[in-house]
């Protein structure tokens, strides 16, 4: 039943979602975390591996998802959910698409989309960043106090990084794990955490 579920929760992933693997992070959270298969920090963890590893985001996110929950076959449920409606989209699109390209009603379509991605991204950035940033989050009060500084360091010196010099992302997550073991693993070994 569990290699069902997660092709079809991928399947509806997929083709439901614009924009790519970053638009898919609020869906994809909201049916991983919501059926209790892992908790928000888990699943910040699977999306900090699933781009880190070569692939698209979105194929990465399920193939893990779908191991965790399934193993082999649960990874190949996912996977093939996921990337299924693109597949068929993509038919449909080769075959009739261009002779419809230049129709107002299409292109005004296309053009109203363009926010909805955007917000999708902003929205899974948000989740994000409040986790990472605001883990105790109970009262405002509480949030000014459960800041988690590292975070924000290591945010700010890879936004630096990637607004000065313009480095390739292989670099910039190097560079964040080398930055996490530095402020996050070298103090909890020496006890300071």
């Amino acid at each position: 039943m569990i290699l069902l579920t997660l092709f079809l929760t991928f399947f509806k992933i997929g083709l439901f979602t614009l924009g790519g693997g970053y638009a898919m992070i609020p869906l994809i959270q909201a049916d991983v975390v919501g059926n209790g298969w892992m908790s928000l920090e888990q699943f910040i963890d699977f999306i900090a591996v699933a781009e880190s590893t070569p692939g698209p985001f979105a194929v990465n996110t399920a193939t893990f998802v779908g191991f965790r929950m399934g193993g082999p076959l649960g990874a190949a449920a996912a996977t093939l959910g996921v990337v299924l409606p693109s597949f068929l989209i993509i038919l449909f699109i080769a075959k009739w698409f261009m002779s419809f390209q230049d129709n107002f009603y299409v292109r005004s379509a296309m053009t109203g989309l363009r926010p909805v991605i955007l917000g999708l991204i902003s929205s899974a950035a948000f989740t994000i960043a409040v986790a990472n940033f605001l883990p105790d989050l109970s009262s405002f009060y509480a949030a000014l106090s459960s800041v988690n500084v590292r975070g924000l360091v290591i945010f700010g010196i890879i936004l630096f990084l990637n607004c000065k010099w313009k480095l390739h992302p292989i670099w910039l997550i190097v560079i964040s794990g080398v930055l996490g073991v530095l402020f996050f693993g070298v103090p909890e070994m020496m006890g300071m955490i």
